[in-house]
């Protein structure tokens, strides 16, 4: 089952590579990439590498990731900058667990939908979302519309964003 998947994703890859250079699209791999196969990995890393200049949207494909891990990475590595002596233990802020996470250069999250009818994060950009907005939504994914997504908007746009203040 995991071959087939990895087959599937390798297709997409190579079907995907054209349009991802011919939109405005920054393409993003977040999650831990080390247990792939080197092809896919390359495969990775040429989308990247050829949308790396885009301004519009950034595209995050989460490949292998769960947002715990993902802030298990970012400890690791800032113990490892304290450990060479490249950084203070007084160092370590919220900005530097951010600037080591698999999104570091791109802004928080604002709005997470989350269809299926499930009410549940789901390890997911667990640091990001810090103060993101939830939208849960009682359609499968497959079945998304534009007008789910009118109506997701709708919804956010009705928030009063706090951001933890009163």
């Amino acid at each position: 089952e995991v071959n087939a998947i990895m087959d599937l994703l390798r297709s997409y890859l190579k079907e995907s590579l054209l349009d991802f250079k011919n939109e405005n699209i920054r393409t993003r791999f977040i999650g831990d990439r080390s247990p792939l196969s080197k092809d896919i990995q390359d495969l990775m890393a040429e989308a990247e590498a050829s949308t790396a200049d885009r301004t519009g949207m950034i595209l995050n494909i989460a490949v292998n990731y769960g947002g715990q891990d993902e802030i298990v990475h970012a400890a690791k590595a800032l113990a490892a900058e304290v450990s060479e002596g490249n950084l203070s233990p007084d160092e370590i802020s919220a900005a530097a667990i951010s600037s080591r996470l698999y999104t570091e250069d791109q802004p928080p999250v604002d709005l997470i939908l989350r269809p299926s009818g499930e009410y549940r994060l789901s390890n997911f950009l667990i640091w990001q979302a810090a103060y993101a907005e939830y939208v849960f939504m009682d359609v499968l994914w497959p079945d998304f519309t534009e007008e789910d997504m009118d109506k997701a908007l709708m919804e956010y746009a009705g928030r009063n964003r706090r951001f933890g203040g009163v």
